[in-house]
């Protein structure tokens, strides 16, 4: 580190600084941001990523500077429909009004706790996720992203259980942290960290026989299973449904056998999938539940997990065992922004909002449409959107090939419509917009993506 690169470093921090607080930008600024930012990503983030973008957009020159409502727009105002959703952040919508005033006013009066006095927002968000969740669960620790509130759980359910293995299922996503990507159940996230967290077994998804056989089996020779960990929808595998019956028959096996239930519910939770949570379609409760992504409002990042009693009952978090006050309270961990009160602002505005205009409805009623809609595109274009399917707000179209899929995403993009799927497959496609999206944005949608279906099956003579 030299006395030249850190004035370097000052005179580029005062120019971005500049740049964010100014309310326009000239031309000339528009231009150097655009540079800048290739240069950047190229040279400091990550030199494949660009590529990466260009195989949806064909033009990595599309920098995002704003947002609003169900759209975004890049640096010279150009608005793009959103029908990706930030992989589900943008539940409430882009810039929601009602959360950002809450967060401005919690930014205003401090935005980060002390560490060592009671921060009352923690608090409350805890007992109003309480009341908002399944069942009688109660204890709630928070975070900071979806991987590290997995590990919350994978964490918790070996302390109440005294187990080391855990059942988990082919296709699972559930975050890139060693132990959430060990519960993974793609090759391609796994194979090059091999060995990670060694006590996995992966089951058939939708088959909870396969879960019982998994667990008695391992029980038979002597080792103790700490936790079942699924999602009730797997989304990052192309929005699986499992069969109705499947959640209440993990629930079973798991209180049959004295495992830990965790349902993943970071991108079904929060009314994506048409209600509040996913495990509600079956009245479900797990042991243990994670959140994310909507949590932030759009806006202020937070996940964690809320536990039923006995967990931290039988962990000794908290109490301890036989009522000892444990010596390490702490012992899931201590993140330093966890559960800081801007993010708690955030999550507890989300959640009136929500609560307060019915998103979970709203999200059936809009997905419904939407699948009237792809219902009508598959008859149309069969050759080319070859299946569809979803629940709520999270939905997924199928197409003959990867290489299909890319260009049906890459001619939507061209219509101003971003869409999900391609980071390892696009053949599956997801529809993943905020709750709020209009209707008459829906019908745009639906026309763009009747326009990009027609012209890839006249490219590819379908």
């Amino acid at each position: 580190m030299t006395e030249r690169n850190m004035q370097l470093a000052l005179e580029e921090a005062k120019k971005v600084v500049n740049l964010i607080e100014k309310d326009s930008l000239t031309e000339e600024e528009k231009k150097m941001i655009m540079t800048d930012s290739i240069a950047n990503f190229n040279e400091n983030v990550n030199p494949g990523w660009l590529e990466y973008r260009k195989s949806v957009s064909t033009d990595a020159a599309f920098v995002e500077w704003e947002d609003e409502g169900d759209v975004f727009r890049d640096l010279n105002g150009v608005e793009f429909i959103d029908c990706l959703g930030g992989f589900g952040i943008f539940a409430c919508g882009h810039g929601n009004p009602e959360i950002r005033k809450t967060v401005n006013a919690q930014l205003n009066r401090y935005a980060l706790h002390s560490q060592e006095l009671v921060d009352p927002l923690r608090g409350y968000l805890a007992k109003i996720l309480a009341l908002a969740t399944p069942g009688d669960l109660q204890y709630s620790f928070f975070c900071n992203g979806g991987a590290e509130a997995v590990e919350m759980a994978l964490k918790l359910a070996r302390l109440a259980t005294g187990g080391r293995w855990y059942i988990s299922t082919i296709g699972a996503f559930h975050g890139k942290s060693m132990g959430a990507i060990s519960m993974g159940g793609k090759g391609a996230y796994r194979e090059d960290y091999i060995p990670m967290v060694q006590q996995v077994q992966h089951v058939e998804y939708g088959n909870a026989e396969a879960v019982r056989t998994a667990i008695k089996n391992l029980q038979h020779v002597g080792e103790k299973v700490a936790g079942i960990i699924v999602e009730p929808i797997q989304g990052e595998a192309g929005v699986v449904i499992p069969p109705m019956g499947y959640l209440k028959a993990l629930r079973e096996i798991a209180d049959e056998t004295g495992v830990c239930l965790i349902f993943d519910e970071i991108q079904t939770g929060l009314g994506r999938t048409g209600t509040m949570w996913r495990c509600d379609v079956e009245d479900v409760c797990p042991d243990i539940m994670t959140f994310a992504k909507a949590s932030s409002g759009g806006l202020v990042p937070i996940s964690g997990i809320i536990a039923r009693p006995w967990t931290y009952e039988k962990s000794g978090v908290g109490t301890g065992v036989e009522g000892k006050m444990f010596e390490n309270p702490w012992i899931l961990g201590s993140p330093t922004f966890g559960g800081n009160p801007l993010a708690c602002s955030a999550f507890i505005s989300t959640l009136r909002f929500m609560l307060e205009n019915d998103l979970p409805k709203q999200s059936k009623e809009r997905g419904d449409y939407y699948l009237a809609g792809l219902e009508k595109l598959h008859q149309k274009y069969p050759t080319v959107l070859t299946n569809y399917r979803g629940s709520g707000m999270l939905m997924c179209m199928e197409f003959p090939t990867d290489e299909i899929g890319h260009e049906v995403t890459k001619a939507l993009f061209a219509r101003k419509v971003m869409t999900a799927g391609t980071l390892v497959n696009a053949q599956t496609v997801r529809i993943e917009p905020p709750l709020i999206q209009a209707y008459e944005t829906i019908d745009k949608v639906l026309t763009a993506l009747d326009e990009a279906l027609a012209e890839v099956k006249a490219a590819f003579n379908l």
